[in-house]
């Protein structure tokens, strides 16, 4: 195991410099992500207008759908892999990663059919009124078409990042999101194409990220992936399944709260002066910009995993803990730039995405960003526990800790607290929920530290900040 651990860069760099290197790729990569989506909300309400920013959000679930897959074999395949790496089992390590890219391939053509089969309903269950159902099925029709690569490049992002070459990742993303730019300018605004035109750029730029992903991630540096790798075995992208279910549920919970969002800004919406678009447009908004700075806390949590997972499986307790606090300290940086962003100039990022938007609309919009993200200085602490538990081999914990925030707490007050005040009620679910998931994960990680094998990792918080090697 000593061997093992020196051979590592992961069970010997400093931990400070380890996550600036796997973080900043990673957050790179997230931040596209959700650039693909604040790009095409940019040219759409920009020449389309508030009915076009309305469809694109009630498509948004499919997008959380494809990051859950992406992310339940991406991360998971890679938490696997190095797990086994810091345990000293090499041979079996690769499998995890063979097993993960079939999946991801196969998810992304399955979700591709059922789309293409029940769009139309689809778009009704997730909220859409009549008057923006054909924009959304315009644009979700198209995006569709390229749901394979995206599920694929996302996830394999993370695979790419176990093998230690974080900076390709990176490029995969980039170079997806640079594509969709260009090509929106061009088929949206020069060409006319409206929301097609959105999506196609949207496709296209995925299919050369998926592409590049598969070369890399068939070229790997600590590893040489063969055909008997990628034949699929419960044992193994099983248990690449259960180490990426956590994040995986966390997006699928987000699908369900943005369904349940917006056909309750529907519905109490169309009893407002707002009515039933405005908030639906507003929401899409809000939330895509708000990606960003979640993006942030996924890309740290991410780049924390191969640390964490590594050192877990080497028993190095003392960098585990060590990563997780620093990762703290950088999040807690970035969630307070957002939530000062947010509540300072929230109507002059709104008049970014349409400078012809009504004075309703802006109104809204404010309001929105100000309380639905009022607790956003401290959420990350809710993420990044979950992340550490899912790097740890511990899925179960991660998941329960996923669920919290938006299915356990979010889900029951936006169905409570409507019914007292209306349309602001549904702004007030979030920051309460998120106040009573932060209590949940303080408390699951204090017991989780206080366990012998932590308990014996001494010295670690001092060590942050004195620099001294914890014992």
């Amino acid at each position: 195991m000593r061997d093992v651990v020196k051979d590592n860069p992961l069970g010997q760099k400093s931990v400070s410099g380890l996550i600036i290197k796997y973080s900043i790729p990673s957050i790179v990569a997230m931040l596209v992500v959700a650039m693909y989506n604040i790009v095409d909300q940019l040219f759409i309400g920009n020449v389309i207008g508030e009915l076009g920013n309305a469809a694109t959000n009630i498509a948004f679930p499919l997008v959380n759908v494809c990051v859950a897959l992406g992310l339940m074999f991406g991360i998971g395949g890679a938490a696997a892999f190095n797990l086994k790496l810091g345990a000293g089992e090499k041979e079996e390590a690769p499998y995890y990663l063979g097993n993960s890219v079939t999946m991801l391939l196969s998810c992304g053509v399955v979700l591709l059919i059922l789309v293409e089969i029940f769009l139309e309903p689809m778009l009704r269950l997730f909220g859409s009124p009549e008057s923006v159902l054909p924009y959304a099925m315009d644009y979700t029709r198209v995006v569709a078409i390229g749901f394979p690569f995206a599920i694929f490049s996302s996830g394999a992002g993370h695979l790419i990042r176990a093998d230690g070459r974080p900076n390709l990742a990176m490029i995969c993303n980039i170079s997806g999101g640079v594509i969709n730019i260009g090509l929106d300018a061009l088929f949206v605004l020069v060409l006319k194409w409206g929301m097609a035109g959105a999506a196609w750029a949207t496709v296209i730029g995925q299919v050369i990220a998926g592409l590049l992903a598969f070369w890399f991630v068939t070229h790997g540096k600590t590893f040489h992936l063969q055909f008997k790798h990628f034949i699929p075995k419960p044992r193994y992208f099983g248990r690449a399944a259960s180490l990426g279910i956590s994040p995986m549920v966390n997006q699928i919970s987000m699908m369900f709260v943005q369904i349940l969002l917006n056909n309750s800004l529907r519905y109490y919406g169309g009893q407002s002066i707002y009515g039933e678009a405005i908030p639906i447009a507003c929401a899409g908004i809000v939330s895509k910009v708000g990606s960003i700075f979640a993006s942030i806390i996924i890309g740290l949590s991410q780049g924390n995993q191969p640390i964490v997972s590594f050192n877990y499986g080497a028993k190095n307790y003392g960098r585990v803990k060590e990563a997780y606090y620093r990762t703290l300290i950088i999040a807690f940086v970035a969630s307070i730039i957002g939530f000062t962003v947010f509540q300072t100039i929230p109507d002059k990022i709104l008049l970014l995405f349409g400078k012809g938007s009504s004075e309703l609309y802006v109104e809204f919009g404010s309001l929105f960003f100000r309380r639905f993200y009022f607790m956003m200085c401290l959420f990350f602490i809710q993420m990044i526990t979950s992340h550490l538990f899912t790097a740890m081999g511990k899925p179960w914990k991660g998941v329960f800790l996923s669920l919290t925030r938006q299915v356990l707490y979010l889900i029951p007050l936006m169905l409570v607290f409507p019914r007292f005040w209306g349309i602001n009620g549904i702004l007030a679910a979030q920051p309460t929920a998120d106040i009573l998931s932060i209590t949940t994960a303080i408390i699951m990680i204090v017991v989780e530290f206080r366990k012998p094998e932590f308990r014996s990792a001494t010295g670690v918080l001092k060590s942050i900040f004195t620099r001294k090697r914890p014992v």
